[in-house]
């Protein structure tokens, strides 16, 4: 998909409440709501080379994560709504307001994570901010729920092998992909599958990998798969993967010695 392919493209799914500007010179298309200007600008030159990769799926899911944000300042209430809460896996450098400048809640995870906290909204997710939070429903409260529902959701992962080493998968399009970081019972689960060094990696919001490493060709192909997803990712993580053992994460840089090997 070129750029102008790309652009009338985009443009054709903005259009009932939406209104689009184009600025040629710096190539961004502007996304605005029709009823008070809210909107969004987009680089096209990104997505135009996560097409070539990807195809028309990369597109679709900048336009339902367009769609999630130009909805993610509409009033909301958590009540009667606690199976829908979930928490969101971000790089501790996610900004920590909305762009209304309203906090959103959140609690530490590890040196590269924080974990924020969403209502699902079915065609996506609204991150809970502070002025939701009262009585009750506090943060940790929330904290509980959300992991709780967070273990409800499917675990199947796709293996493959790398050298020697068995790499899983889990991609189930439901964004919450690496939420399932904080499903310990999983991956206490996976630790004793695995043989040799257990990593799990999380380089965006919409896959986990979990590694079961056993000679250095695996640390090699763990570190290429975590930049490739986490450049690639339409909300990036960490491109640091995370040594597992006994219930802790303790972030690891991969210094590469040679060309990641080829599937076999």
């Amino acid at each position: 998909m070129e750029r102008n392919e790309l652009r009338r493209y985009l443009e054709a799914n903005f259009k009932e409440d939406y209104r689009t500007s184009y600025d040629r010179e710096n190539e961004v298309l502007r996304v605005e709501r029709k009823s008070d200007r809210f909107g969004v600008n987009i680089r096209l030159a990104p997505i135009v080379a996560k097409a070539k990769t990807r195809g028309k799926v990369a597109v679709d899911e900048v336009i339902e994560y367009i769609e999630s944000a130009m909805k993610a300042d509409d009033d909301i209430s958590l009540a009667g709504k606690l199976d829908a809460i979930y928490p969101v896996i971000r790089s501790n450098s996610f900004a920590k307001t909305t762009k209304s400048g309203e906090p959103l809640i959140f609690t530490p995870h590890t040196a590269e994570t924080a974990i924020f906290y969403a209502l699902d909204r079915g065609n996506g997710y609204r991150l809970i901010e502070e002025k939701h939070v009262s009585g009750e429903l506090n943060l940790e409260t929330i904290e509980r729920i959300a992991r709780e529902n967070v273990k409800k959701l499917p675990t199947e992962m796709k293996q493959d092998e790398v050298a020697g080493n068995p790499f899983y998968f889990l991609s189930t399009r439901d964004g919450y992909e690496a939420s399932r970081i904080l499903n310990d019972d999983f991956l206490r689960m996976m630790e004793r599958r695995v043989e040799g060094d257990m990593l799990v990696g999380v380089p965006h919001q919409d896959v986990m990998i979990i590694a079961d490493i056993r000679n250095d060709q695996g640390y090699d192909a763990m570190q290429q798969l975590m930049f490739d997803f986490f450049t690639n990712g339409r909300v990036p993580v960490t491109a640091l993967a995370f040594h597992y053992e006994a219930g802790q994460l303790e972030p690891i840089f991969i210094v590469g010695k040679k060309t990641p090997p080829s599937n076999t």
